[in-house]
């Protein structure tokens, strides 16, 4: 008798495991897909005077901002994939200090300036605005397809961030919480005195 309630535990654990990745991945994806397109969007019909502008030389323009969402997707991508290749250990979750919701929030918020690193600055490598969105897309699309089919356990991997210890499906969520930041950052361009008239 002991042996079939312990098999009902199990079944029973793993059904639980199995919904809650399921809510994950679909999470994760309708993320994805929203700031996807809340980018696309802020860009449309911008003119190459528009893409371009700069209210100062230090700071960037909105095609600086799309190129370097598109070299973000790949980098954080290629962060999140190389915390796979440690062992799991499910004992870490107890040092999380931030649910999915609060890097979400974090990311996004423009109220806290950062300074993004050297390789993450843009520099003109995918040609034009056209071609940086290409790259962008392509990358996340395929980061869709990844969370679609993946059965690597994102939430028993970390990654060490300067919001803490996040687990490697926050990961992804800062990746995506990062391209709304840019996309903030560029309706802020748009509204900037001296911004080319359309």
């Amino acid at each position: 008798m002991s042996k079939i309630l312990s098999i009902f535990s199990l079944v029973a654990i793993l059904s639980f495991t199995i919904a809650d990745n399921n809510k994950d991945k679909k999470d994760a994806i309708n993320y994805f897909k929203e700031t996807q397109r809340d980018l696309t969007k802020e860009v449309a019909g911008l003119s190459e005077a528009q893409l371009t502008w700069k209210a100062a030389d230090s700071v960037w323009s909105v095609a600086d901002c799309i190129e370097h969402i598109a070299i973000s997707e790949k980098n954080i991508f290629d962060w999140a994939m190389a915390t796979l290749k440690e062992p799991a250990n499910a004992a870490k979750r107890s040092e999380l200090k931030l649910d999915d919701a609060a890097v979400k929030k974090m990311l996004s918020d423009r109220s806290q300036k950062m300074k993004a690193p050297e390789t993450f600055k843009p520099t003109g490598q995918f040609g034009n605005s056209a071609g940086s969105m290409k790259a962008f897309n392509e990358r996340r699309e395929a980061l869709i397809s990844y969370m679609k089919n993946t059965q690597d356990d994102l939430r028993n991997h970390f990654a060490t961030t300067a919001m803490g210890l996040l687990d490697t499906y926050q990961v992804f969520i800062l990746l995506s919480a990062h391209t709304k930041r840019h996309t903030l950052q560029i309706a802020e361009i748009k509204t900037l005195p001296g911004f080319p008239a359309p």
